[in-house]
């Protein structure tokens, strides 16, 4: 449970069992506790179907176990945490083009995708398996979508007489992107959650830090050699990962 899409998967798997009442995730120790009634077999049986190496620790009772139910709180705060990237997207991805930033672009086509799955996230709830399934399967086709097209874009300007791109508009940007992802992780941490969820946000918002690090190098580079590659190398990278970030939503909407 090492990423959004597993959990995501997970929860779906187990969506329509009845005699499930709360489900506790623990991202770091990749383990789960399921609370239910009657037997555990059909659930057993489910979560050991997704392939994650399933192994059962141990079945106790839980009649003084106090379930809190925090989804107001944790809604409210993804949806910050949403429109945080959702902001940063638009001014990355603008920016990017006019100072002819792949580096740039790129990392705001990795804002929308952490939007994206935020966005999943939220608007699947209280939803049919069927519904959340269709929802993840646009989100992770059109995921795919602005991987190909990075990816396409890159190659364009690796092989054309590309301009070299504003290493001053890199830098700023990116140091304003690393501010935003800084107050989400400020933000996430500070909600104290253990839910997987938002274990999650908190592991996509760090790597996000470190692209805008990496874009912020780039620039570096852009400014002391004169040249796009180092920015064309580092918009690579992070199409990549928006790649990976796509096969994995559409793997949780089979």
């Amino acid at each position: 449970m090492d990423c959004p899409s597993e959990e995501q998967m997970i929860r779906m798997k187990l969506d329509d069992l009845t005699n499930i009442t709360s489900l506790d995730f623990d991202i770091p120790n990749r383990q789960l506790t399921v609370y239910h009634t009657d037997s555990y077999d059909q659930i057993f049986h489910r979560l050991d179907n997704l392939k994650f190496d399933t192994s059962f620790i141990n079945s106790i009772s839980a009649d003084n176990e106090t379930i809190t139910d925090n989804s107001a709180t944790e809604r409210k705060l993804l949806w910050q945490v949403l429109a945080i990237n959702f902001f940063f997207f638009a001014l990355e991805i603008v920016t990017g083009f006019i100072s002819n930033s792949m580096g740039l672009v790129a990392d705001s086509l990795d804002m929308l995708a952490d939007s994206i799955v935020y966005g999943l996230a939220l608007f699947a709830v209280g939803g049919t398996v069927t519904r959340k399934k269709n929802i993840a399967k646009s989100a992770g086709y059109f995921q795919l979508l602005l991987a190909i097209f990075g990816f396409v874009e890159v190659i364009r300007r690796f092989a054309g007489l590309e301009e070299v791109p504003e290493f001053q508009t890199m830098i700023v940007i990116s140091i304003l992107a690393l501010i935003g992802n800084g107050l989400c992780l400020y933000l996430l941490q500070k909600s104290k959650s253990k839910e997987a969820h938002m274990q999650a946000s908190i592991i996509f918002t760090s790597n996000d830090v470190i692209v805008n690090l990496g874009v912020i190098v780039a620039g570096g580079l852009v400014y002391l050699t004169n040249s796009k590659y180092p920015d064309l190398i580092v918009g690579t990278i992070v199409f990549v990962l928006v790649g990976q970030g796509a096969y994995k939503i559409l793997k949780l909407s089979k």
